[in-house]
């Protein structure tokens, strides 16, 4: 089956030429190197670059191990690209098994492969890509070690659109698969629901989990698990890691200390699994760090860990909307506005929440998330955070049902959410 990516060769092909390291990120099993190794190597193929200026080298192949020493893989590269007339396109396959564990454990050594790649791009005559499963190496600190000569493309798990357009279902029936098993690639080969979650669970057993545990030497992986699965039961919601201390002990699970959860959630952040929306104050203009709202990058994995049982439409529809968001490149908080009113006769300030604040280079738009707007007063939940925004971006009501989008009298436009999902254009002419 060829699932074809097309935002993301775009992504690869516009930062040809651009003198850096090309660093494709993103959690396990979410297609990297698929996107590397058939649809940019075909890529290039299609543009006519020959197939020896063309360099393989998948490092978690058991065949390429000697190449996971640095030196080794210095001295292959160096022979291969031997003519200097001809540009050479080096792709590397999980490129954190070239980097030791001293060097990861150790934030003073510096990573030996890094200085490799960035002397390569002094030949004149490469293009370096690489993936890498781990943020903290490969993304976060990246431009630190390579001094900026490197440039990070994310990838996400698949959209609901590509999911849509790659499976043999329409789009409603393609909606409830979705919001169940999630976008990994590999779930389109699966025939059946229990293979399905099957192939969920092992991967949060047996490499989210045991990844988490080696990486960052966890006694115990089940605080870790544990807390997994508190932050899958509160999507959509405002956390910090006070609120889930607390959650522990009213669970009479484990006294888990508000400093240990913060540095498990960073674990989290750091191998993609979830991701943080700040959340900004719209009037203050200003973010407040107290609490963010945390969501899965696939919600597949997400169901899984729950067991599949906690199946909220109207939540899962948020942490969808989000990745697409994301998927979309562009930046998402969560907002509040803050009006005030009178309450007993006193003054007070109510929150009034957005569920999201996107942000383009150019413009903005926010944006409420409702499954369902049965009736005027639920209408009214919505729109009354709107109001209380006080500049003139527009504005956008996300919701479930099928109908033409509209805009009311206050200019507000209410999209069906498939509509929304399906049609990149329409967000485009949002803005």
């Amino acid at each position: 089956m060829v699932i074809n990516r097309p935002e993301y060769i775009e992504r690869l092909t516009s930062k040809t030429g651009n003198g850096l390291i090309k660093v494709i990120t993103g959690i396990r099993r979410c297609g990297k190197s698929y996107l590397l190794f058939n649809l940019f190597r075909d890529y290039l193929l299609s543009q006519g670059i020959e197939e020896e200026c063309i360099i393989d080298i998948p490092l978690d192949d058991d065949d390429y191990i000697e190449l996971r020493n640095p030196d080794n893989l210095k001295s292959y590269i160096t022979q291969r690209i031997d003519n200097p007339r001809k540009l050479y396109y080096i792709l590397i396959d999980e490129a954190q098994f070239a980097i030791s564990s001293e060097e990861m454990k150790n934030k003073d050594m510096p990573i030996r492969l890094y200085g490799i790649l960035s002397g390569l791009l002094r030949k004149g005559n490469a293009e370096v890509y690489i993936t890498g499963s781990n943020s903290k190496f490969l993304s976060k600190d990246i431009r630190t070690e390579f001094r900026d000569r490197s440039d990070v493309i994310h990838i996400s798990p698949l959209s609901f659109s590509e999911y849509y357009h790659a499976s043999s279902l329409d789009k409603n029936d393609a909606w409830r698969e979705y919001i169940y098993f999630g976008g990994l690639p590999h779930l389109l080969l699966e025939k059946n629901d229990s293979g399905k979650m099957n192939y969920l669970k092992g991967l949060n057993e047996k490499i989210y989990l045991a990844d988490l545990k080696e990486r960052y030497d966890l006694k115990d992986a089940s605080t870790m698990e544990e807390l997994m699965k508190v932050l899958a039961s509160s999507i959509g919601s405002l956390v910090n890691p006070r609120r889930i201390s607390s959650t522990f002990i009213s669970n009479g699970s484990k006294d888990i200390s508000e400093p240990t959860i913060k540095k498990y959630m960073g674990y989290l952040e750091d191998a993609f699994i979830i991701t943080p929306a700040e959340r900004y104050d719209i009037k203050g203009r200003r973010y407040i760090e107290s609490q963010k709202k945390y969501y899965f990058s696939d919600i597949g994995l997400r169901n899984a860990l729950l067991n599949f049982r906690q199946q909220e439409e109207s939540h899962i529809m948020e942490n969808v909307i989000f990745n697409e968001l994301i998927f979309r490149g562009l930046s998402v908080d969560t907002g509040v506005s803050i009006k005030n009113v009178i309450e007993n006769g006193k003054h007070t300030g109510k929150k009034l929440e957005i569920d999201f604040v996107v942000n383009s280079p150019s413009s903005r738009i926010y944006i409420q998330s409702a499954l369902a707007i049965p009736d005027d007063k639920k209408m009214e939940q919505e729109l009354a955070a709107f109001r209380n925004i006080p500049d003139s971006f527009r504005k956008v009501v996300i919701t479930g049902g099928n109908y033409r989008p509209w805009y009311n009298d206050d200019g507000i436009m209410l999209v069906p959410l498939l509509d929304f999902l399906l049609d990149k254009s329409l967000l485009d002419r949002m803005f």
